[in-house]
């Protein structure tokens, strides 16, 4: 098979990981975006431009999806000259993406049933990590598989964790990110609680930081986020966090759990949207609970 990589997704995560792949696995890269500007620019890095995503995905061995949602990843599958109708006997397909688990094994089964394979990889950190390489990765594929793809992704990542068969990267991706908006949540109440009683935000997570309440969502989502607000537009929005959330809470039904902690930041995350706060980055839920603190 080719060692030609195709790359369909060109976002805010989408076009750092590929430029790394470009730059670091020394394969061609044939890249595909419905935006004109990413392509440009990663053009501009070396990699060829496709033309749709039949182009990327033919003669390529391994396809990188990195695709907002499963709506998306279903699309750019499904579609007329999509993904389905142009793959072959012996490619690779890694989804980089946060999907329902079920989705994800079904378009397994429909690869297998062509001779390819299809390999859930979601991705986690910042995009500052995307862009460094340094991001953690979670897969779901065979012991084979793994051996197989996780060369590439260490392309782009410094953790690359076999988690178990297809669909187990999703299973610990969309509970990586339902424990992270608990986690959001807990620390803006403290953020308000603190504000209105006469301790300095960040003070506040400086010193939990040094303690047991330290956390990845401390260091990132609440100093760089929360304690200055700041939440851009171009980030992990409030609507992107929501989708995420509900296959965490699909998933918990199907296994027979109650997750009350993910159903009240299901909720949260509802208000803030309703509120025109679905664009920004999800750490916005700060500002949130602050504006419904100040009309208590």
């Amino acid at each position: 098979m080719s060692d030609t990589i195709g790359f369909i997704g060109l976002g805010v995560m989408g076009e750092p990981i590929c430029r790394n792949l470009v730059r670091r696995s020394g394969r061609a890269v044939k890249a595909f975006d419905l935006a004109q500007e990413p392509l440009a620019r990663i053009a501009a890095d070396g990699a060829t431009i496709a033309a749709s995503v039949a182009d990327a995905v033919t003669g390529s061995g391994v396809i990188f999806l990195c695709l907002p949602s499963a709506g998306h990843v279903r699309s750019v599958v499904e579609s007329d000259g999509g993904l389905l109708a142009a793959i072959g006997s012996g490619q690779t397909v890694i989804d980089l993406g946060t999907s329902a688990v079920d989705v994800t094994r079904d378009f397994a089964a429909r690869l297998a049933a062509k001779g390819a394979s299809w390999i859930d990889a979601p991705i986690a950190r910042t995009r500052q990590a995307a862009q460094d390489g340094t991001l953690s990765v979670m897969v779901g594929a065979t012991a084979a598989q793994f051996a197989q793809v996780a060369p590439l992704i260490r392309h782009f990542a410094t953790d690359v964790t076999l988690c178990g068969g297809t669909g187990a990267g999703q299973v610990t991706k969309i509970l990586n990110n339902m424990v992270l908006f608990e986690t959001v949540n807990a620390l803006a109440e403290a953020v308000a609680i603190a504000r209105r009683s006469g301790v300095e935000p960040e003070l506040l997570l400086e010193t939990l930081s040094k303690g047991s309440a330290d956390s990845f969502a401390l260091r990132n989502h609440g100093m760089k986020a929360i304690v200055p607000g700041t939440f851009p537009l171009r980030a992990f929005s409030t609507e992107y966090a929501l989708k995420d959330l509900s296959y965490a809470l699909d998933l918990a039904r199907q296994v027979g759990v109650d997750p009350r902690g993910a159903v009240l930041i299901e909720t949260v995350f509802r208000e803030a949207i309703e509120r025109g706060m679905g664009d920004n980055y999800f750490p916005v839920i700060s500002k949130l609970i602050e504006e419904t603190a100040g009309s208590t």
